[in-house]
């Protein structure tokens, strides 16, 4: 439970973390909270050469709005994020994500940055992040560019993030009017982590659905929209039996994990029940 060694390398500002990213020939990792890097440095999973520590740039840190959107600093915590007015106003999904995650003191140091960049398939944020048609955006040597939720989390552990990249803000559009917005979980009893995690935001108009985004975590090795459950939901008036045959879409034709927490048959019946109860709750909050 020792760490390789490494070479230690802390950054006053975003141009200087990238430029030692750039120094390091791609053999580094940035330390933000630590929460997901140091138990994979302890495991020699990650063995960079070089650990970039960017905790002390304060201007990656904080919540403010642009217009109808929240801009969240990389570094700022889940905690913050959880316990955020605007957040809990404007994306209360995201909110409740953030507060799932772990216990306080994993929630007073870990950020939203770092949570993104890990890409664990088990983490909250992702569903949320989807959800809300969230963009992540990113920095590097040729300056910044948007990734948009859809696009960010390519597999198990892996984001389109360059090696000579960091995420600096991550951009959640406002929910709109008559928008009810959820995140649930299945979580291990043990770690916190979800078994099966759900996201939905669901616009009612006049009565019927005009608008539905369902996103799951812990199903498969990445997080995703689905579809499936998008389209059956869409439309109907969000009774009863409408969630109800919405939510046997839910999973289907995803490769669902199976490990030692829960069998691939067990999530695929758990994205069912959660979408259901997902589902209701957001048709209820956009009531």
């Amino acid at each position: 439970m020792i760490p390789a060694a490494f070479d230690y390398q802390r950054a006053s500002s975003v141009d200087e973390a990238i430029t030692l990213l750039a120094e390091s020939g791609g053999d580094a990792k940035i330390l933000a909270g630590g929460h997901s890097l140091i138990p994979t440095l302890k495991l020699r999973l990650a063995r960079p050469a070089t650990l970039i520590d960017i905790g002390r740039i304060d201007e990656l840190k904080g919540i403010s709005e642009d217009g109808d959107t929240i801009v969240i600093g990389a570094l700022t915590t889940h905690d913050d994020v959880a316990s955020s007015d605007v957040v809990q106003a404007k994306a209360p999904n995201l909110a409740a994500a953030a507060a799932a995650i772990g216990d306080l003191q994993v929630r007073n140091c870990g950020t939203i940055g770092g949570a993104l960049a890990h890409a664990d398939p088990a983490a909250d944020y992702p569903a949320a992040i989807l959800a809300d048609k969230a963009e992540i955006v990113v920095q590097g040597p040729n300056g910044s560019r948007t990734v948009p939720a859809a696009e960010f989390f390519v597999d198990i552990f892996k984001t389109a993030v360059q090696e000579d990249e960091l995420i600096t803000t991550v951009r959640v559009p406002a929910r709109a009017a008559g928008t009810g917005s959820v995140y649930l979980k299945f979580p291990n009893p043990a770690s916190g982590y979800a078994v099966v995690g759900c996201a939905a935001n669901v616009t009612m108009d006049g009565g019927k659905c005009a608008n539905a985004k369902v996103a799951f975590n812990g199903v498969s090795g990445v997080a995703f929209r689905d579809a499936g459950v998008e389209d059956a939901i869409t439309g109907t008036s969000g009774d009863e039996a409408a969630i109800a045959a919405a939510a046997e879409c839910a999973g289907n034709g995803q490769d669902c994990m199976s490990d030692t927490f829960a069998s691939a048959d067990f999530r695929a019946h758990l994205a069912k029940v959660y979408a259901k109860r997902a589902l209701a709750a957001a048709v209820a909050d956009a009531s």
